[in-house]
């Protein structure tokens, strides 16, 4: 294909989104007017992912960013995203030479777009019915509405090209963190009544997350890429509740230590699926040493606050009151959120978004490897 004549499809196919042609074979053509390696990108998980799904739900402001100063840097409104810029998938999308996929639930969302890929993450989700139950788009919700993503690109492209892309295709998850942070923040204490004994609670998680797993598997996905789950008690929205102040004492809350029981689950549950799914691919990037190094040697990395959010009040910020719209009116904002890991209590700034995202895309030395694959190697199968 000449670049004139990729040009030429590429504006075609732009003024189809455009006008909104329901026609069939409009479809099929502006799908054969992609490059060969097109590869679109699917996204599930919480706020980690979240571009904007939650301003279109009917939830609280806590689950909640499409209010100043979130978004101030890098779009210069808040649109949605828990950071001052872009989110994690913001990155991969560009590194992987895709447009700025929109949330699922944008009401201008035309279905043409879908070839590019969906973005289904709704934050406070979990892997888990319960968890924020009637405020989040939870994970197996989120499964549903990629089916019909699945059913429509079946209608506009037919079954075989259908089938190809989403085989091509790339499905990334963050997902389990706010199973196991919920009853400590709904407790308002480093210790909580957990709905289930530690163990058990994991393996419903990871159960719930497996079985997700497989119903976009029976779609056509093939290849997947994962977040395990960040050191929970470390992050301000968490540590607050803790009465002493060091890392160790953070590293040994019961919230952390779920996370490192469902990070030592995972990959087992992963190899289990690769043995069991055949042409199942897949990458899993270790955010937890990731954050926790990012935290504890800030300028390693150029920042210089590792530990307490850029935007908030309270101690390390984490009284999640950035904003001003969680019935907490006073909070601070930093002058330059370039110098902060952490943009409010609970995520990262866009520049700390960036570290990770380059992580999960080409892994690297400094963190423990966590699967045969990087995200690039997975978008190049």
């Amino acid at each position: 294909m000449s670049i004139f004549t990729f040009y030429l499809c590429y504006f075609i196919l732009n003024i189809i989104i455009i006008i909104g042609y329901s026609f069939s074979h409009q479809s099929h053509a502006s799908y054969y007017c992609l490059p060969q390696n097109h590869r679109a990108l699917f996204i599930f998980g919480d706020s980690l992912f979240d571009n904007g799904n939650n301003n279109y739900i009917n939830t609280t402001t806590f689950l909640q960013s499409n209010f100043p100063p979130y978004g101030k840097t890098f779009f210069k409104y808040p649109s949605g995203r828990f950071s001052d810029g872009r989110v994690i998938p913001d990155f991969i999308g560009g590194y992987a030479k895709l447009p700025l996929i929109p949330p699922y639930l944008h009401p201008g969302y035309n279905h043409y777009q879908y070839i590019y890929g969906v973005n289904f993450a709704s934050a406070g989700a979990g892997a888990l019915v319960e968890t924020n139950k009637g405020a989040v788009v939870d994970l197996k919700t989120q499964s549903f509405y990629f089916g019909q993503v699945s059913k429509q690109l079946r209608q506009d492209l037919g079954e075989e090209e259908a089938d190809k892309m989403l085989s091509k295709a790339v499905y990334i998850f963050s997902i389990g963190g706010n199973d196991y942070a919920a009853p400590f923040y709904s407790a308002n204490s480093s210790t909580a009544p957990l709905p289930y004994p530690p163990q058990q609670f994991v393996d419903f998680v990871i159960g719930n997350i497996s079985s997700v797993i497989k119903d976009i598997y029976n779609e056509g996905g093939r290849k997947f890429g994962f977040l395990n789950v960040y050191p929970l008690g470390c992050i301000p929205l968490l540590r607050i509740l803790i009465a002493e102040n060091s890392f160790d004492d953070c590293l040994q809350q019961e919230a952390t230590v779920l996370a490192r029981l469902h990070n030592n689950e995972l990959p087992k549950n992963l190899q289990k699926l690769e043995k069991e799914l055949s042409g199942f691919k897949y990458s899993l990037t270790d955010i937890y040493a990731a954050f926790l190094d990012h935290m504890e040697n800030p300028s390693k990395y150029g920042f210089k606050v590792g530990s307490e959010a850029c935007c908030g009040g309270g101690r390390y910020g984490g009284d999640y009151s950035c904003g001003g719209k969680r019935g907490i009116e006073t909070y601070h904002v930093c002058n330059n959120s370039n110098d902060y890991v952490l943009f409010d209590a609970a995520h990262p700034t866009d520049k700390a978004a960036n570290h990770i995202s380059q992580i999960m895309w080409i892994g690297g030395d400094t963190h423990p490897k966590q699967s045969s694959h990087n995200l690039k190697q997975l978008f190049q199968l």
